[in-house]
């Protein structure tokens, strides 16, 4: 019998034309939500490649990963069950379109952030040097 194990899934905070880019959720949970575009890993997948397949998935954008800004793990972040998030910091490239999970695509100054499904809040609290510092230079 297999372990019984959190499932894994993938997060991006997306620079994009010096903003960030969110998601809207098309379906539960947090359906209507904003969010940053994710999801989950399938079986032969490396992270990157999952978080690359996600972004362009949701967003029509391709991106360009720049680091990894930590593991959420907390059982509760997630009212499907318990899942980890691997969550990068990239840069985003193209025009966006929603597409797959998200009923609409939104750029973000990261001072008017919304409040957001899961974790995505507590996400893009912990990266705010990240972006600032990235954002300095542009």
């Amino acid at each position: 019998m297999p372990p019984n194990t959190p499932k894994l899934t993938v997060d991006a905070v997306i620079i994009f034309n010096e903003k960030i880019v969110l998601i809207q959720r098309k379906n539960p949970p947090f359906q209507g939500k904003f969010a940053l575009p994710g999801g989950f890993v399938d079986i032969g997948e490396t992270t990157e490649e999952a978080v690359v397949r996600e972004v362009l998935e949701e967003t029509g954008l391709t991106i360009e990963i720049v680091k990894l800004l930590g593991v959420y793990s907390e059982p509760s972040r997630d009212p499907r069950g318990h899942t980890v998030s691997v969550v990068y910091l990239t840069m985003g490239d193209g025009v966006p379109r929603a597409n797959s999970d998200a009923r609409a695509v939104q750029l973000f100054s990261l001072s008017d952030i919304p409040q957001m499904a899961f974790d995505h809040n507590l996400i893009i609290d912990n990266a705010r040097s990240d972006i600032y510092g990235i954002l300095s230079r542009m």
